[in-house]
């Protein structure tokens, strides 16, 4: 009997979250498909900086909504399920956008990609709520959410050689590949701890006393209108909805902003990934060091505030730009601020898993994406017309712009603190003890 047992693979739950971080990166690079795209697409169909803007707010129209569907999904049918749903729905429609023909054909194909692709935050945060114990989580949760600044790094380099011998058609065939790719090992490789044939005992048993712990028996899930109650959910959706804004102004305006300030596309592409490059750091830093404050006998809100104090001060960086055209500098400054913008990324994703039960986690993440979806549109929509109003300032055209990108996340700092607190809430086991 024993032999016919398969063997055990070691330390599985981080393979659990190489394989979330794989499902990241795919994920960034198919909706890094469009922006490094869009200098070149803007010429082929003439459209302004409003119509990319409406382009890209499609995306996020679906994302927004998407994420609280999605996460309720997510917690009534599982992480498996759901993800393979998601990852299946995104990686068709992606190999369907190679058919677009126009503005409204390219806004149609990105609503369906945000829809699809909506569940991925709330699928993860849920998985590392499954198979991580709390000194754990902040490094899990910024391991997958490091592939979101990995795949917008690898993203120009894959796509801008496909783009220059095959088309953009073709370029957005190549992530809806990739994801039929990672459903294989995914399938094969996810299960809950307790059910997972190759998770050795003493992992399991460290996994599962945490986690069955954690939970509260015989109380019911809490409701929307139930979480909504509390000031540690508004909380969670400040902590993205004032940040997350800032970097999708990164990952989806930075080639147009460039070539604003008289750069270049190819010379600026150094530029282009070192923000993603440096965003990657700041999602370990932010994990490793609340983990080990944890270590050291910190409080886990203590530990953890003190994360996003660090991001929240980190992205007024970003202010100083306006003052230069350099290249270097410029490239410096957006890399020290989404440095910071990740470390405090990295506690805003892992706050859903520190705060609820598991059967909570995945809708507190998805109204928390709903929030960084809704200050999303609203910051596409006034940068796409304050851009193409002020075209005429040249090179200081995004100077108002990269202002309030830089003061948001730090008024979103100041909130977390007032709202992320042991209450009443805490005391009646709603929520877990910061």
């Amino acid at each position: 009997m024993n032999s016919a047992q398969p063997r055990s693979i070691p330390s599985l739950r981080w393979w659990i979250g190489g394989i979330l971080f794989a499902s990241t990166v795919i994920n960034y690079v198919d909706r890094q498909t469009l922006s490094i795209l869009a200098p070149y697409l803007k010429q082929d169909y003439h459209w302004t900086n409003v119509d990319y803007a409406n382009i890209a707010i499609a995306f996020r129209i679906a994302y927004s909504l998407g994420q609280t569907v999605c996460g309720r999904l997510m917690d009534r049918v599982g992480t498996r399920r759901g993800l393979t749903i998601s990852v299946t729905w995104y990686s068709v429609v992606s190999l369907m956008t190679s058919l677009a023909n126009g503005l409204s054909s390219f806004a149609l194909f990105r609503f369906l990609l945000g829809a699809g692709e909506s569940a991925n935050w709330p699928g993860a945060s849920k998985a590392v709520s499954e198979w991580f114990p709390k000194r754990e989580r902040g490094l899990a949760a910024a391991f997958y959410d490091s592939g979101s600044s990995v795949g917008g790094a690898v993203a120009p380099f894959l796509i801008l050689p496909v783009y220059s011998r095959w088309g953009w058609r073709v370029a957005f065939i190549i992530p809806g590949l990739l994801g039929f790719l990672w459903l294989i090992v995914w399938r094969w490789l996810y299960h809950l701890p307790k059910d997972h044939p190759r998770i050795s005992d003493a992992e399991r048993s460290m996994i599962l006393v945490e986690t069955l712990e954690a939970q509260t028996a015989g109380k019911p899930r809490l409701r929307w209108r139930d979480l909504l109650k509390l000031p540690q959910t508004w909380g969670t959706i400040i902590s993205k909805g004032l940040t997350d804004p800032v970097w999708f102004f990164v990952t989806d305006w930075f080639p147009i902003y460039l070539v604003a300030k008289g750069i270049s596309l190819k010379s600026g592409l150094l530029a282009v990934w070192i923000p993603f490059l440096a965003a990657d750091l700041g999602n370990f830093f932010g994990g490793g060091v609340s983990g080990y404050l944890i270590r050291r006998g910190w409080s886990l809100g203590v530990a953890r505030k003190a994360l996003v104090v660090f991001g929240g001060v980190g992205v007024l960086l970003l202010i100083p730009t306006i003052f230069t055209v350099n290249l270097y500098l410029i490239a410096l400054l957006f890399g020290l601020a989404t440095f910071s913008y990740a470390s405090f990324s990295t506690i805003a994703n892992v706050l859903p898993t520190d705060l609820y039960r598991s059967d909570s986690v995945a809708s507190v993440s998805g109204l928390s994406g709903t929030g960084a979806g809704i200050g999303t549109i609203i910051a596409f929509e006034l940068i796409g017309h304050l851009s193409d109003a002020r075209q005429a300032s040249g090179t200081h055209s995004f100077d108002p712009i990269v202002i309030v990108a830089g003061v948001i996340p730090f008024i979103g700092m100041i909130l977390v603190l007032l709202l992320v607190r042991n209450t009443r809430a805490t005391d009646q086991g709603l929520v877990r003890r910061i």
